[in-house]
């Protein structure tokens, strides 16, 4: 167990790191991270006296990048207390909510560049729009996505799409060359062509999210929906978009029709967001074959395969 103790001595209940961000983080024992951990208990227990916060728990199982803990500040107003796990764009997520300020996203209260801490307003973390009807929910992303897609911050920090898919195309080369991935070999020849073509006629320049699909909308009081977690970059709104597209894909390979189901999807979001079909397509099977040889290359095939799949429909 790793643990620290909670302001108020060393009496008090100690906090646990959730296992699901100890198994993703410790392999590798000369990672930044796997020094991270070990120094993140303490981390946590400077922070909640510095700006002095009453520990409510550690929710679990929790994410694989990051520890959130669910606090009080000194005047009884709850919050999300969040410690993203360092690597090279570790101070991005605050630069891009400090930038949209609670607009389309959860409000940032404060920060501590010395420890990467963050604290956020308390969102409703068990309701995001997964647990709407699709079409329900993705009504509701369409209008909390529009309000992130903002310019962003001059001598802002972020790289740009082309930068930041270019960085990963000698690695997907490299997973495409396994044996198991033959009859992928053409998808990923057009995904990486398309990926050239788009990057090299960029037609916006705005602050984009990175990750954004229905799990990262979360119920707020504040507002309705507020979206959480950024891997933020610049660019054009189809790549931040494509990611929705590829939502619930399980939910289209169970009915009829998936091929033109998923068509239809790409359409309805162009259309409802005044992207350009063509390109939205172009972005959603990229990252649909991108995201499916990972998720294939560290043993989860069944959800690579799926993924492939969806790029083939378009």
């Amino acid at each position: 167990m790793v643990s620290a103790p909670q302001p108020g001595g060393p009496e008090a209940a100690p906090i646990t790191l959730p296992q699901r961000l100890l198994d993703s983080l410790s392999n590798d024992p000369q990672s930044p991270a796997r020094v991270w951990l070990a120094k993140l208990p303490e981390l946590v227990a400077h922070q909640l006296r510095g700006w002095e916060l009453t520990l409510e728990r550690v929710p679990s199982p929790g994410g694989r990048s990051s520890l959130i803990v669910l606090v009080r500040q000194a005047d009884g107003t709850p919050a999300t207390l969040k410690f993203p796990a360092p690597g090279p764009y570790a101070g991005h997520e605050r630069a891009a909510l400090a930038h949209w300020n609670g607009w389309g996203a959860v409000h940032l209260l404060r920060d501590d560049p010395e420890s990467g801490a963050l604290l956020l307003e308390r969102l409703h973390s068990a309701v995001s729009l997964r647990s709407l009807p699709e079409a329900k929910a993705l009504l509701e992303a369409a209008g909390t996505v529009r309000r992130l897609w903002v310019p962003p911050a001059e001598g802002h920090p972020f790289d740009s799409v082309a930068t930041r898919t270019g960085k990963g195309v000698e690695t997907l080369r490299l997973i495409a060359a396994g044996t198991w991935a033959a009859d992928a070999r053409p998808l990923v020849d057009e995904a990486l062509e398309l990926r050239e073509e788009l990057s090299g006629q960029t037609p916006e320049h705005l602050l984009l999210h990175g990750d954004f699909r229905q799990g990262k909308v979360l119920a707020g009081e504040r507002a309705p929906w507020l979206a959480v977690g950024p891997t933020p970059l610049v660019g054009e709104r189809a790549y931040d978009l494509a990611q929705l597209v590829l939502d619930r894909c399980e939910d289209l390979a169970a009915g009829s029709g998936p091929a033109a189901a998923a068509r239809r999807r790409v359409a309805k979001l162009a259309d409802s967001l005044d992207v350009d079909r063509d390109r939205l397509r172009g972005w959603t099977l990229f990252r649909a074959v991108e995201a499916g040889l990972r998720h294939a290359a560290v043993g989860d095939r069944r959800r690579g395969e799926l993924l492939l799949e969806f790029a083939g429909w378009l």
